[in-house]
Formats: structure tokens, sequence, C-alpha cells
């Protein structure tokens, strides 16, 4: 019954494994044939002595193409690829040895290469790329040429652009940005004549590569020199307001001068002592900057007490009194005289007058004014109050005895022969002309023609 069975199944069994082997085969083929009959995907290589012998021909027929490499030898066991031989340094071992492993098929590579150091075969190369460069100089000499004149042509043109003074300054008056502005044309046509040349020779990218270098050094130069940039920048703007000319009388934050010149980096004073006094631009123009010069009219006070018991109107009317008869006081506006503070035992009253700085000396005339005010004070009665002094007087000591001082005829003393100020000249006693000695310093340093000087006097102060 049991050998029944088996028999009668068996037949089945074969049947079902020969159509599942026929259908798989069937698949396998179609796969094979996809597109348009060619195979698709990557041929791996398995292990074994067939794929070993391919990448050994393939590294091999990749080396005979390099000249360095013809020396060495290649043998695969198993994917892992051993090179020997000699070659002449490490770069050009390590070269191999990369492109043996970019073989596919290659699991490991074995470094079995000498390097011999050679002086010949590690010249020679070198020999050979500096003759290809040689080579390849003198092929591009023409347009080397071409290109090197095209940038001579326009720098030559744009610097003579540049010097042609007259026509910066016919489109500025302001000498410091005509010489700017021949500067800048100057500068461009240099940068148009170099772009220009590596156009025709074909590197704009090593233009771009020198654009942004230049950029780079450019910021970190300007880090460095911040100040000197902010003298220049403010020279620029000080030279287009033009805040004050030569000669003037001004007083910039807590430096008085007399103006010599303004220069590229910073302006020029000659101080009441006769000293030279350079200020950087940059602090000139953050500065306030006070013009005496600029108008000729200026104003002059001072102070006297009189008494508490005197009358301050009349003092008031006496000082005004002599004030408009001196010369160098202007009418217009007329002098005036206020009360300035009443204290225990004086009051002070405060006189205001004017000059005209063209024909009087501003300290000369507050000085020659007080004296004058004064004394018409003193002849009218008024009394200038003195410090008053509280003095204390104890019992004298028992122990102190008093002190014989014998007596001594007095003797006259004879009169002082200093002049009183009645018998000097009334012309010295009352000069009040400016005092011209720091004015013609100031003219012998600007005598200098080559001095540099951005004042333009033809330009109106803004």
């Amino acid at each position: 019954m049991a050998v029944r069975t088996f028999a009668s199944t068996t037949p089945l069994h074969l049947l079902l494994a020969l159509a599942l082997f026929l259908a798989t085969g069937a698949s396998s083929l179609a796969l094979a044939q996809q597109g348009n009959g060619e195979p698709t995907g990557t041929i791996t290589l398995e292990p074994g002595a067939e794929s070993d012998k391919l990448i050994a021909q393939r590294i091999t027929s990749i080396f005979e193409q390099i000249p360095q490499f013809e020396s060495l030898q290649v043998d695969v066991n198993s994917g892992v690829v051993a090179l020997s031989g000699q070659i002449a340094n490490e770069a050009q071992a390590q070269r191999a040895l990369k492109l043996s492993e970019r073989v596919e098929g290659a699991i490991a590579v074995d470094d079995r290469i000498v390097r011999t150091l050679d002086l010949q075969d590690n010249l020679n190369p070198l020999w050979d790329s500096l003759q290809n460069s040689l080579r390849e100089w003198i092929r591009a000499l023409p347009l080397l040429l071409v290109a090197l004149a095209i940038f001579i042509i326009v720098a030559f043109a744009g610097h003579r652009l540049a010097g042609h003074t007259p026509l910066w300054s016919r489109i500025t008056k302001n000498p410091f940005l005509a010489e700017l502005a021949g500067h800048a044309v100057r500068l461009v046509t240099i940068l148009l004549g170099l772009l220009l040349a590596l156009n025709i020779l074909g590197a704009t990218a090593l233009m771009g590569t020198l654009l942004g270098g230049a950029g780079v050094l450019g910021l970190a130069i300007s880090f460095a020199v911040k100040d000197s940039m902010e003298n220049y920048i403010s020279s620029i703007m000080l030279s287009i307001r033009q805040p004050f000319r030569a000669q003037e009388h001004v007083l910039i934050n807590d430096y008085e001068g007399v103006v010599v010149r303004l220069t590229s980096r910073s302006t020029v004073l000659m101080t009441l002592e006769g000293n030279h006094l350079r200020i950087p631009n940059a602090t000139v123009f953050k500065a306030v900057i006070l013009n005496y010069s600029r108008n000729p009219q200026r104003r002059f006070d001072f102070v006297l007490g009189v008494d508490a018991e005197d009358d301050p109107a009349l003092a008031i009317q006496t000082g005004l009194a002599v004030l408009q008869q001196l010369d160098w006081v202007l009418n217009d506006p007329e002098p005036n005289g206020i009360i300035e503070s009443v204290g225990d035992s004086n009051i002070l009253i405060k006189f205001i007058a004017w000059i005209d700085q063209r024909e009087s000396d501003y300290g000369k005339a507050r000085s020659l004014s007080i004296r004058a005010a004064k004394n018409a004070l003193e002849t009218q009665g008024f009394t200038l109050p003195e410090p008053i002094y509280r003095l204390r007087f104890d019992q004298t000591p028992a122990t102190l005895a008093p002190i014989d001082v014998p007596e001594q005829p007095m003797q006259t003393q004879e009169p002082s022969k200093t002049p009183s100020p009645s018998e000097l000249p009334a012309e010295e006693l009352l000069d009040v002309r400016p005092d011209t000695h720091i004015s013609r310093q100031v003219q012998e340093e600007r005598s200098d023609a080559a001095a540099e000087d951005l004042l333009d006097d033809t330009r109106p102060i803004e």
C-alpha cells in the first residue's frame, strides 16, 4: 500500500519542479533582453582568477599611459592589488596607489613600491614641465604683446587726461578736488587697461581673484589707517565748505590763533604767542569754530565797583560819558552800562562797548577803556571800594616788656623821577592800533608757493 502511494506521487512532484525551473529561466531571459536587447545595470565580477586577471589588466593599461609608472608591476590575488617596482618619489607613488584604489573590484592595495629618489628621475619631469611652459609662452607671445600694448595705451591716455589740470580746474574750482578727480581718473584707466588685457588673454577669472584680494586687502588697510582716512575725508569736506580764510583769527575748540593754511591732513594756526599749531582735520571738522575776523565789530565789557552809598545811575552816566569820547569806541552800537550786582559794601557796574577790529586792538582798547572809566569815576568823587579787613587786638602778655625805639629825624623823600601818565605823549598812551606782528609772520609763512593750501579766497564762507 505504501509503495503504491510513493510511486503515484513522484511524477507529480517532478512535473511541478520542472515547471518552476522553466518559469524562472524565462523570466531571467526576459529581464536580460530588456532595453533594445542590451543588458542593463553594472557588471560586477565575482571573486576569482578571471576577475583578478581583468583587474590586473585594467591597472596595467592605465599605468602604460603614464611614463613614470611604466616600471611598476601589478599582481592581483582575490581582489587585493599588490604594486611593486621602483618609482622616483613619494608623490608619484601615492598617485599610483590612488589610481589602483579607484579600479572597480580592487578590495585593497598593497604598497610594495620602492622610492628610488634618483636625481635624474626627479629632475627630468621638472625639466619637461619647464620646456612645455616655455613653448606655451612662446606660442602666446604675440597675444601677450597685444595685451601689453593695449594696457600701456589705455594707462598712458588716462595719465595724460589726469594731468590735464585746466580741465579739472574748470570742472571744480577747488584745487584739492581737482587733484582728487585727476587721481581717480588715473586709477580707473589703469584698472580698465588691466581688464582689457586680461580679457584678451582669456584670464577674466584672474581679474576676479585680483579684485577680490584687493577688496580684502583694502578692508584690512582701512581698519589699520582709520585715523588717516578720517583726516583725508575731513580734508575733502573742509575744502568744500571753506569754514575760514587765511589770516583770520579763529577759536577751534580750545585752540586759538590766526589761520595759516589748510592742508590735506591738518589745519595750521599761528598762535597769539607766535607758535605753530597743527590741528588734525578730523578734529577741525567736528569742532566748534569761533571766527573773530568774520565780523569786524567786536564787543568788550568790564566791571567796576562803587561804594554802596553812591548813586549807581550817576556812576553809569559818568562812565558812559567818558567811553563815548574815546576814538576807538563805536557810536553804533553805542556803549551801555548795567548794574551787575549789589554787595554788602559795593555796587558792581558792567560797562559794554564795541570796537572795529580792523582799526583797534581788542586787548588794548579794553585796557584803556577801563583806565578811562576808572579815572572818570574817581574824578567825580565816586569811591571805588577796597577790601575790608577786621583786625582783633588782644592784650599784650605780661611777660613782654615794651621796647624803646630811639627817635630819628624824618627825612624828606625825593620825588620820583618816573614820568607821570600825564607827562607821556598822548599818542603813546592812547595807541590802540592792531598789532601786526602775527600778521607779518603769517604772510611770511604763506609766501611759500610750494606749500599745500586748500583754502580758496574766491569762494564764500559757509
